[in-house]
């Protein structure tokens, strides 16, 4: 994970955007939150046209609704609520 956060600095990264898939997303999101404007994208509003899936599909999509800015974001608890939550 950092040096994936390490590769996406160097690359000028500054938006990242992530299906909420499961827990899946938790791990990235707290080693990104920090250096990146994060969007957490429910998987229900950024379905892409069936068909030919990958994961290289779908981050391809992803990305490109991210620049278009065409994601809303799903709410994420602050950091400090997010320890008190079961």
């Amino acid at each position: 994970m950092l040096e994936l956060a390490q590769w996406l600095s160097d690359q000028q990264v500054t938006h990242v955007a992530m299906e909420a898939t499961g827990v899946y997303w938790k791990p990235v999101w707290h080693v990104l939150e920090d250096a990146f404007m994060l969007i957490l994208a429910n998987a229900m509003h950024i379905r892409n046209i069936p068909g030919r899936k990958s994961d290289t599909n779908d981050a391809t999509w992803i990305a490109d609704l991210l620049a278009l800015g065409l994601i809303r974001s799903s709410f994420v608890r602050p950091r400090p609520f997010r320890r008190c939550a079961t």
